[in-house]
C-alpha cells in the first residue's frame, strides 16, 4: 500500500503562483512515473504534468511554459510549481504515482482556486 500526502493548494488571484507537493510513504526505488492531474467541476480528470524516474517530463499544452514539475527522490516528494495562474486552472489537483511493476496510487486531492 502506498499513501500520498498532498499539500499546497489554496486561493490565488489570476497571474499569481502556487506550489503543490506530494510526499510518498514508500521507498522511491519502486516508483516509476509521478504526476499531477486535475479535475474541474463537471469535467473529466486530465493530465497536468508527469515526470519519469529518469527525469523526463510531459505537460498538458494548456500549462506549458507556466507549470514546472520536479521530484526529489531523497524526500520522496514530487512538486508542481504553478505560475501565471488563470481562472481555468481552478480544479482539484491529484497526485498520482505509478510503480515500476503493475499498480498505481492516487492522492486525495488538493483544491486550487484562481479568482479575483
Amino acid at each position: 500500500q502506498v499513501q500520498l500526502v498532498e499539500s499546497g493548494g489554496g486561493l490565488v488571484q489570476p497571474g499569481g503562483s502556487l506550489g503543490l507537493s506530494c510526499t510518498v510513504s514508500r521507498n522511491m526505488f519502486s516508483i516509476n512515473v509521478m504526476g499531477w492531474y486535475r479535475q474541474a467541476p463537471g469535467k473529466e480528470r486530465e493530465l497536468v504534468a508527469v515526470i519519469s524516474s529518469g527525469g523526463s517530463t510531459n505537460y498538458a499544452d494548456s500549462v506549458k511554459g507556466r507549470f514546472t514539475i520536479s521530484r526529489d527522490n531523497a524526500k520522496k516528494t514530487v512538486y508542481l510549481q504553478m505560475n501565471d495562474l488563470k481562472p481555468e486552472d481552478t480544479a482539484v489537483y491529484y497526485c498520482k504515482v505509478e510503480l515500476i511493476g503493475p499498480g498505481f496510487y492516487w492522492g486525495r486531492g488538493t483544491q486550487v482556486a484562481v479568482s479575483s
